[in-house]
């Protein structure tokens, strides 16, 4: 087996699967003054303490516990509902066409509220010129999102010029980071962020737990109530367990980074110089504007969704479009917006590295993926199968 989709998902870390396990014994509540709810509370404290510094926040920022990105995405841009339906006068938000999911949606359902929303376009390289955020500024905008890189193109976005131009209008900024832990050396405080967004199996640690930076003093509006689990800001009993391993996934991802940028990069490389030497493919993003695990490719004829179900056949796990639309049809909204033809975005594959990524599975990959490529192209009604001056 060759897993090759870890910008959807993560396997978890055997280490961070000890301290997952192991973690189920401190069960007690830990509002409660009893030995079980103190030993608890220690243990939550211990995960903050890594927590903190494993992104670079001070301890006066608030890292609120989530279940996912999706929720603390949801979260900061409803913040800004909640203040505009109050009277603020502010209703308009930038972002870009390169986001996930869960801001597009969200975003939208601002709008249903009386919100507005400027998405903001990406150069051939899946990045947005600063300046053209400066630009959209209006009067009555009331917050900029811009993830840190994307899924689908691997494209990391200029994160700290965009926060500049946030704090020389006054603007708060949110951003989707999903993608940055373990990818790249992640300081909150240093990139200029108000918000900042993460989920935990992202990095080799659980699903169904993730952060939630916020910046202090910046605007907070809660998205589920409830008891005073974190600090009031977060109803729902605390998932100990979960918190406590995704501190280890974060101190274990800044231990590896070095990995990332030199093993992984280069098998990385290996694979696109790989995919480019089959006639009629295509590669996304410069290197130096990419994630260092992430190679996007195009086989022209050959539709996206064909072309997983061969990889699956041969045990290989890649991904097309976005993972949370996996299901649909239509071509790349990412791979249109770095300039490609529609038709050429229903091609578009994926290939997301990991640090457990070895060069025997690459070579497997390299091995394989000519042949699917042929076969693919051999039962092609779109892709020519003779040139035209022999016929």
């Amino acid at each position: 087996m060759v897993y090759l989709d870890n910008n959807s998902t993560t396997p978890m870390d055997e280490r961070v699967k000890e301290v997952y396990c192991d973690a189920t014994k401190y069960f007690g509540n830990i509002n409660v003054i009893y030995d079980l709810g103190i030993e608890a509370r220690k243990k939550l404290n211990e995960a903050y303490d890594i927590l903190y510094p494993g992104i670079g926040a001070s301890d006066e920022d608030d890292i609120i516990i989530t279940s996912s990105t999706t929720e603390g995405n949801n979260t900061v841009i409803k913040t800004f509902l909640d203040s505009y339906l109050k009277g603020s006068g502010k209703k308009h938000i930038i972002t870009t066409v390169a986001e996930h999911s869960s801001i597009k949606a969200t975003c939208a359902y601002a709008k249903t509220h009386g919100m507005e929303v400027t998405y903001i376009y990406t150069d051939e390289n899946g990045r947005v010129n600063p300046k053209d955020i400066e630009n959209a500024i209006r009067e009555d905008t009331a917050l900029i999102s811009v993830l840190f890189a994307s899924n689908e193109s691997g494209a990391i976005q200029p994160i700290k010029e965009i926060s500049q131009i946030a704090r020389k209008y006054g603007i708060p900024f949110h951003c989707d980071g999903a993608q940055a832990i373990g990818k790249a050396k992640i300081n909150v405080r240093e990139l200029g962020v108000d918000y900042f967004t993460f989920s935990a199996h992202k990095f080799h640690g659980p699903k169904g737990v993730g952060g939630f930076y916020v910046r202090e003093g910046a605007p907070f509006v809660n998205l589920i109530h409830g008891g005073n689990q974190m600090g009031g800001k977060r109803g729902g009993s605390v998932y100990l367990n979960g918190i406590i391993a995704m501190a280890e996934a974060v101190k274990l991802a800044n231990e590896h980074l070095d990995e990332m940028y030199d093993r992984v990069a280069k098998l990385r490389d290996k694979l696109e110089e790989a995919i480019l030497k089959i006639p009629d493919t295509k590669t996304y993003v410069d290197k130096k504007y990419r994630l260092p695990n992430t190679v996007v490719a195009s086989f022209r004829g050959i539709e996206g969704e064909a072309m997983l179900w061969d990889l699956n056949m041969h045990k290989i796990y890649a991904a097309t479009g976005s993972s949370c639309s996996s299901e649909r049809l239509e071509g790349s909204e990412v791979l249109e917006a770095l300039g490609e033809d529609p038709e050429i975005a229903h091609t578009g594959i994926i290939f997301s590295l990991s640090r457990f990524t070895t060069e025997k599975e690459i070579d497997y990959v390299i091995e394989v993926l000519p042949k699917i490529v042929k076969r693919l192209r051999d039962i092609s009604m779109t892709y020519a199968k003779v040139k035209p001056s022999d016929r």
